[in-house]
């Protein structure tokens, strides 16, 4: 008997156990080269079916050494134009045409392939999706009930993480050293196992990695040149909990089931983020929801009435697309880590979707200025309802946000009020953070601990406390320019002028023909400083700051107004407002609102963003004016 295989059963491993079962024992076995060209480039690419693939031709070649098959190569290697049209079908075609050219029994697992072999006339086994028992896996020897990850790498000892999350341990599972041989039998087991298993996907294949799902277990495949050796990392869950299991899961259960359907889920990396949020999801299916997921890998464990979505294409987006046309009640976000992931999550929140969402945050704040740098601040509360921070596998605190004008706390008695969000402690009722819009940037500012036996982590005290305050900030100040003075001067023998904008962003003027070195090729030079400073620089070229900066002295205006300029203030003198709140506009645009002080002053620093911006649009001949609140 001639058998021809496709590619896919090659992979898949199933033409060596059918010969082994003595199916097709002194069957003629015939290889198309256009196999052999398609594994061999998959291979190339570091993929892990390839390296699968060719193992599985090696083993049959030492069966045929045995006699136990004949083995032959067979047809043409596919031209280039042949391998750009392989999604059309051309290498398809090339595989079946040995078939029909050696009359042979052509097999494949490909439904397609089976589809299109049948029509041209060939003897076509169609090997399905293995469905049933499996036995067990090698890696199951090394898992025992309290194990919740291992590492296996060549030439290294193989360890696992065991314990719980509060308390866990690295521990040495024997005293030999993995070896490569051992890695890449139990890849190939775990890519058949993958492929024939309804619960098992390829979730990720790139050069060097491919990443499993099979059942609850997340298996990363790691080789050359993506690791410095082949590696093997498994991950499962090992908490099952319900939601009935938290602390505070009457409050949530409430805001989930009512109107506050915009929920966030914060905290550190392996605080159990993920297993509330496949408590929620549960839940919500339980108590009548459609409920989808979007994952990236997959990870989660619902019950299978929950379908669990991926990036489509590649994007969220995409999937984000899909889903609102599919419109379900809610939706579970695991990971958003990347700026689309933040826009996807809000865009879908505002067309009305539930939506959970878990993001890696060590405080709550800082998942907050990173949805305040992808979205407008102001529309925040209409996106999250409530933050829930989660550590050690336990609910730490629930968070309610709601929008509301106000003076900012810290701020000095005469600030003017302005749209404020408020982050609220639940349990308390007590503000934790604030959410404003100061000179231009929007800040995510912490506030002073309210009480000593609950601590509250705070990044830095607000600004414009106490003249004390102001001195360190003032010093803080000095010591950020001295730094980036310093680093960027490596660059330049000329002047550098450094602007603090603010804690995470300062202006930097230097010499014309110096600002190309300084950045670098694709702004590595720039790069490489912001990371080690820790605060964003944007490079200028000197001769903009000379156009910028205005002679001192006094300008006068229209309506009595006049503007004074020395080395340190820019000040708007306008008696007829003493002691009223005003509106600063240049022109019809709005520029800022100020309090006028009891001598009829408004007073800025002179390198402040608003008042390089007054005296940009005074330069360009834009009327001043000011107008009371």
């Amino acid at each position: 008997m001639k058998i021809v295989p496709d590619t896919s059963v090659v992979i898949d491993g199933r033409i060596t156990s059918l010969i082994k079962t003595g199916e097709y024992k002194g069957a003629t076995i015939i290889i198309p080269e256009a196999v052999v060209a398609e594994l061999e480039a998959q291979a190339n690419q570091g993929r892990e079916i390839g390296f699968s693939g060719l193992t599985e031709l090696q083993e049959l070649f030492r069966m045929s050494e045995e006699g136990l098959i004949e083995l032959q190569f067979a047809g043409e290697r596919p031209s280039l134009d042949q391998v750009k049209l392989s999604s059309g079908g051309e290498i398809d075609a090339l595989i079946r045409n040995v078939a029909i050219d050696h009359k042979a029994r052509f097999i494949t697992s490909d439904l397609v392939q089976a589809e299109v072999a049948k029509a041209k006339g060939l003897d076509v086994l169609y090997l399905r999706p293995q469905i049933g028992d499996f036995s067990p896996l090698s890696i199951d020897q090394f898992f025992d009930e309290e194990t919740i990850a291992i590492t296996l790498k060549e030439r290294a000892l193989p360890v696992a993480k065991i314990g719980k999350l509060q308390a866990t341990r690295l521990v040495t599972l024997r005293d030999t050293p993995m070896t490569e041989h051992e890695l890449k039998v139990m890849a190939q087991e775990l890519l058949e196992r993958a492929k024939r298993d309804p619960d098992g996907f390829i979730e990720l294949e790139k050069r060097g990695i491919t990443v499993v799902q099979i059942g609850s277990l997340r298996i990363s495949i790691a080789r050359r040149p993506f690791s410095d050796g082949m590696e093997i990392t498994v991950v499962r869950p090992l908490i099952d909990l319900s939601l009935d299991d938290y602390a505070m899961a009457p409050e949530i259960k409430q805001r989930i089931l009512g109107d506050r359907r915009g929920v966030l889920i914060a905290g550190p990396p392996g605080a159990g983020k993920t297993t509330l949020a496949q408590s929620l999801a549960t839940f919500l299916a339980d108590h009548n929801f459609i409920v989808k997921t979007m994952e990236a890998p997959r990870d989660l464990q619902v019950s299978d009435n929950i379908t669990q979505y991926t990036a489509l294409e590649g994007s969220m987006v995409n999937t984000a697309e899909a889903l609102l046309l599919v419109r379900p009640d809610y939706v579970i976000f695991d990971e958003i880590r990347k700026s689309e992931d933040f826009a996807v999550y809000a865009d879908m929140r505002l067309a009305g979707m539930g939506m959970v969402g878990v993001v890696h945050a060590m405080e709550v704040h800082d998942c907050l200025r990173r949805f305040c740098d992808r979205v407008d601040y102001s529309i925040l509360p209409q996106i999250i309802n409530t933050i829930i921070f989660v550590a050690h596998g336990e609910i730490k605190k629930i968070y309610d946000l709601e929008l509301t004008i106000k003076a900012p706390e810290g701020m000095p008695p005469d600030a003017h009020a302005r749209p404020v969000i408020v982050v609220r402690n639940h349990t308390r009722g007590e503000p934790e953070i604030e959410i404003f819009r100061y000179e231009g940037e929007t800040l995510v500012m912490p506030l002073a601990n309210r009480e000593a036996t609950e601590p509250v982590a705070v990044a830095e005290p607000p600004a414009i406390v106490t003249p004390a305050a102001e001195s360190r900030e003032s010093a803080a100040r000095k010591i950020a320019e001295k730094e980036i003075q310093r680093e960027i001067g490596r660059y330049t023998n000329g002047p550098v002028d450094v602007r603090i904008i603010n804690e995470n962003k300062a202006v930097v003027y230097i010499e014309d023909r110096d600002v190309p070195a300084a950045i670098g090729k694709g702004g590595k030079n720039v790069s490489a400083i912001v990371n080690k400073l820790g605060i964003g620089i944007d490079i200028r070229p000197r001769s903009e700051l000379d156009a910028e900066k205005p002679a001192e002295g006094e300008m006068h205006l229209a309506g009595g107004l006049t503007i004074r300029l020395d080395k340190k203030q820019l000040t708007i003198v306008s008696p007829e407002h003493r002691g009223r709140i005003v509106d600063v506009f240049a022109g019809k645009e709005y520029l800022f609102t100020a309090t006028v002080n009891d001598e009829g002053e408004v007073i800025l620093a002179r390198n402040s963003t608003i008042a390089q911006e007054l005296m940009k649009r005074y330069n360009d001949a834009e009327t001043i004016r000011l107008r009371p609140v």
